[in-house]
């Protein structure tokens, strides 16, 4: 005998079973797409994954949310989308230092060449070499005599050990085969206050930062480290063009997923990503930073990547510069 209690519980528990069923058959929402950023805000990964972050969403059809990781050079958020799932909705925005980290030690975190597929790189960076005026050299042949002449004396200012501009006063001291002493500071901004009080002789610096001093006549810029001139310092000439033919270290920002994420995701976010960038409220920004607006696919990112990680392992054993 069906009472109207055990009526009632049977309607409520077939109602139940109606709703989940009719839940579970209805496909599941858009993913959110995290642009991790393994630095602080403020920074110029975090400037880019900003101005990309809406208009990839529209293009995408799903919320794109930019997330800063910062901490332990930068191993945190690396190591966050490494562990992340390979479904395209996790990538991180990176560089030079995601490969430095790699090949400056001896027992690497993580390879970043097998444990992450390079998506799309948004253009390279310069390095500028410049010096304070009182400095009498008006070429990098000219600082490389005073050098010379005066072995150990010269000091040059970067912004961290084991950063891209690091590299880049190794490289000229390898190839000129000069001593020269590097101080490091915490930042881009204090190593430029320090060569612009004249604590330091030369500064190796990104672009944008410097060219009010240029400029001014506060600093001297000497060459950029880029095969093009930088779009900011246009009559400064690059290092091949001042006497060292083989002499390309920039900066190289860009978007990686983790390994084994489906080629057709990388595909599809690469060609939404290369267009995002070429928008002109995108650009517009980049080339404020000194960036050159050039973005790659997958394969040919994928090919600078590899060739870049060699360079920096070859600079880092020739220098002995270890980040262990």
């Amino acid at each position: 005998m069906i009472t109207q209690g055990s009526l009632a519980t049977s309607v409520m528990l077939l109602a139940a079973a109606l709703a989940a069923g009719q839940a579970a058959a209805q496909p599941a929402g858009p993913k959110v797409v995290r642009l991790v950023v393994p630095f602080a805000a403020g920074g110029s990964n975090d400037v880019v994954a900003r101005a990309i972050s809406q208009p990839l969403s529209r293009a995408l059809g799903q919320s794109v949310v930019v997330e800063n990781r910062p901490g332990a050079n930068t191993l945190i958020g690396t190591e966050l989308v490494a562990r992340a799932p390979a479904d395209g909705n996790t990538v991180l925005i990176a560089g030079f230092t995601l490969l430095a980290n790699a090949a400056l030690r001896s027992k690497p975190p993580y390879d970043p060449v097998k444990d992450f597929a390079a998506v799309t790189g948004f253009g390279t960076q310069p390095f500028v070499i410049s010096v304070h005026p009182s400095l009498p050299a008006t070429s990098i042949k000219a600082l490389a005599a005073l050098a010379r002449a005066r072995p150990g004396e010269l000091v040059y200012a970067i912004n961290g050990y084991g950063t891209a501009q690091h590299l880049a006063g190794e490289l000229l001291k390898l190839r000129e085969r000069i001593d020269m002493k590097h101080v490091v500071f915490q930042g881009g901004a204090p190593s430029t206050i320090a060569v612009l009080g004249g604590h330091a002789g030369i500064l190796i610096s990104t672009a944008a930062p410097i060219v009010q001093h240029v400029s001014s006549g506060k600093l001297r810029a000497l060459a950029v480290t880029s095969r093009e001139r930088s779009t900011l310092l246009k009559g400064v000439p690059t290092m091949m063009e001042s006497g060292y033919p083989d002499f390309d270290l920039t900066g190289a920002m860009g978007v990686f997923a983790p390994a084994a994420t489906p080629k057709d995701a990388v595909d599809r976010l690469s060609a939404e990503i290369m267009r995002t960038v070429q928008l002109p409220e995108v650009s517009a920004g980049m080339l404020r930073d000194g960036f050159s607006v050039a973005p790659t696919g997958p394969e040919e990112y994928g090919a600078f990547v590899r060739a870049k990680f060699q360079q920096i392992q070859e600079i880092g054993r020739m220098a002995k510069v270890r980040l262990d």
